[in-house]
């Protein structure tokens, strides 16, 4: 009788211990499914601030072909030097 007492309380901690280990499996998947989840969203959110970045220079780049006069002092007008002198041009 004793001998199924001790083979009793000694399943029932095996149990206890494998339940354990099953809710920390749990656990631990869960935790690494949500930081997947946090590193996918970082990742496409710095993927759209590049290509807004990318557009900005883009379209900084077209209104610069467009016009040219953004590049030069507001001072100095087209064939003339910054000191009012005709350039030789």
């Amino acid at each position: 009788m004793a001998g199924l007492l001790l083979l009793t309380a000694t399943a029932v901690i095996f149990l206890l211990y494998l339940a354990d280990r099953a809710v920390k499996a749990r656990i631990r998947a869960r935790r690494l499914h949500r930081m997947t989840r946090r590193l996918a969203a970082a990742a496409t959110r710095s993927e759209q601030q590049q290509a807004q970045r990318q557009a900005a220079d883009a379209a900084s780049a077209e209104l610069t072909t467009y016009l040219p006069a953004i590049n030069r002092s507001p001072l100095t007008l087209p064939g003339r030097a910054a000191d009012g002198k005709a350039s030789q041009d």
